[in-house]
């Protein structure tokens, strides 16, 4: 068994959606199957069995994020240092082909969200990253080719 490393943010955000998943969503789809099944036949019942379906893959989300919460472990940030990238720094770095600035936090692959700014642990930049310092230049092997990034600060 594996645990899963998150922030105490990912955590919560899980737990609302498995809670919204479990009390809202589900409910919903159990009285569609109810109303579809109340409508007779239900070989050539398209709405019975759109409803089964979607009453299928919402269990199979369910069971999922139960399985990550089960395993799930909340980092205590007041421990993390910033001497190094490791999982939930925020690293500040430039691209030297191009001069371009980024940050980025490397998150779990749960809370990964390129829009937010997180990137997953697992993906090539964030292992490229990990235990570098500031300073440190990494060259990491990504589809578009390699890229040169100097580590310009490491913060929580």
């Amino acid at each position: 068994m594996s645990f899963e490393y998150m922030s105490q943010e990912g955590y919560d955000k899980l737990v609302a959606e498995l809670h919204q998943l479990e009390s809202v969503e589900l409910p919903q789809v159990r009285e569609a199957i109810a109303e579809a099944r109340d409508k007779g036949d239900l070989s050539e019942n398209f709405e019975y069995h759109a409803a089964k379906r979607e009453q299928s893959r919402l269990l199979g989300r369910i069971r999922f994020k139960q399985k990550v919460l089960a395993n799930a472990r909340v980092v205590d940030m007041s421990r993390l240092g910033t001497d190094s990238i490791q999982l939930l720094s925020k690293v500040e770095m430039t691209n030297l082909a191009n001069n371009a600035r980024m940050t980025y936090t490397i998150a779990s692959p749960h809370e990964a969200n390129l829009r937010e700014g997180k990137i997953s642990i697992n993906s090539p930049i964030a292992q490229a990253l990990l235990n570098k310092k500031v300073g440190d230049v990494v060259e990491v092997k990504v589809p578009a080719g390699l890229l040169k990034l100097r580590i310009e600060s490491i913060s929580q």
